[in-house]
C-alpha cells in the first residue's frame, strides 16, 4: 500500500498544483487536540496530509504547540514521513535571507517543551544522533534542484530556541560560534517526537533574515520580512509538489522505521494497560499494542 506523508507547516502550503482535498479530520489524541484540523488529500494518487503547525489564523506559539497531539494525530492516519517547512533567521553570511536549507543536524536550547512520548509508565530511550531522515533530505534536495533560480543549501545545523522572543545578541554571536547554520523556534521537539513515532522527519528552513548578531544589516522591515516569506513558501510548494511526486510509494527500509527496536527499557509486564491504551499507535509495531 502506498505511504502517506504529512507536511507540517503554515495554513497555505497546501495549495498545490493539482492538490485534490478530500476530507479533513479533526483527530483526538491521548495528548490533547492537534494544532488545526488535518487536510486530507492527493496529488496525482500520492496520499498526503497537511498539518498547520501554528492553527489556522496562527493561534499558538512556538512554545505552547502541541506537539505530541500533532505528531500522534499524523501517525495515527498512516503518515510514514513528514517534511516540515519552518521559517528561520539566517546564522550565516552566505545564507541570504531567501534562500532554503536542508538542515541535517539539530540543537535543542528549548527548556519548557513536553518532549517525549515515553513517560508515566513507560522509558523508552531511542537513537537521535542523526536527527533528519537522509533519503527523505535527500528527495528535499533533488525537488530544489528542479526549481528555477531557487538557491538552497545543502545540510546545516538548526539551532531551536524558546519562543517566542528572539534571541539576544550575545546569544546569538554564542551560537554562531558553535557552527550553526539557522535559527528556529519549531522544530523540536517535532523532529524527536516523530522518531520516537517511527516516522522518518526532514525541514526545509526558509532563510527570512538575519539574526541579530548581523550588526552591519540594515533596519529590516516587517514588509520585507513578509514578502521574504511570501516567496519563501511559493519555492516552498514548489519543492514539496516535486518532492511528494518524487517520493517512492513504499519505503520500509527508510531509518525511522525500525528507531524503537531495542528502546523500551520498561519490562513488557511493567508496562501498565492503560500505556498501552495511550501509546497504540506508537508501540503497535514492537508490542501489538
Amino acid at each position: 500500500m502506498a505511504e502517506r506523508t504529512g507536511v507540517i507547516g503554515g495554513s497555505g502550503l497546501y495549495d498545490l498544483e493539482g492538490f485534490e482535498v478530500l476530507e479533513e479530520l479533526e483527530v483526538k489524541t491521548p495528548f490533547g487536540m492537534p494544532s488545526d484540523k488535518l487536510i486530507v488529500g492527493k496529488l496525482e494518487e500520492r496520499e498526503v496530509v497537511f498539518l498547520p503547525r501554528h492553527g489556522r489564523g496562527h493561534r499558538y506559539s512556538p512554545s505552547n504547540l502541541p506537539y505530541r497531539a500533532n505528531i500522534y494525530a499524523l501517525k495515527s492516519v498512516g503518515v510514514t514521513r513528514i517534511i516540515s517547512v519552518s521559517a528561520v533567521g539566517s546564522m550565516k553570511e552566505e545564507i541570504v535571507p531567501g534562500h532554503l536549507v536542508m538542515v541535517d543536524q539539530f540543537i535543542d536550547r528549548t527548556v519548557s517543551r513536553e518532549r517525549t512520548f515515553f513517560e508515566n509508565g513507560i522509558v523508552g530511550h531511542v537513537m537521535f544522533a542523526d536527527p533528519v531522515s537522509e533519503p527523505l533530505r535527500q528527495v528535499l534536495l533533488a525537488a530544489a534542484a528542479k526549481v528555477e533560480g531557487l538557491t538552497y543549501h545543502d545540510g546545516g545545523a538548526y539551532v531551536c530556541i524558546e519562543g517566542p522572543q528572539f534571541s539576544t545578541r550575545a546569544e546569538s554571536n554564542t551560537f554562531r560560534s558553535w557552527g550553526v547554520s539557522v535559527i528556529g523556534m519549531t522544530n523540536l521537539p517535532e523532529a524527536r517526537l516523530a522518531r520516537e513515532a517511527e516516522i522518518d522527519y526532514a525541514t526545509i528552513a526558509l532563510s527570512t533574515d538575519y539574526d541579530c548578531w548581523h550588526e552591519e544589516e540594515e533596519d529590516v522591515s516587517v514588509a520585507g520580512v513578509l514578502e521574504t516569506i511570501r516567496k519563501n513558501v511559493a519555492n516552498a510548494r514548489k519543492v514539496i509538489r516535486h518532492a511528494l511526486l518524487d517520493l517512492p510509494e513504499d519505503t520500509p527500509d527508510w531509518p525511522a522505521r525500525n528507531a524503537l527496536d531495542g528502546a523500551i527499557m520498561t519490562a513488557p509486564e511493567a508496562i501498565p494497560d492503560a500505556v498501552h491504551e495511550r501509546l497504540g499507535p506508537i508501540l503497535g509495531r514492537v508490542m501489538g499494542s
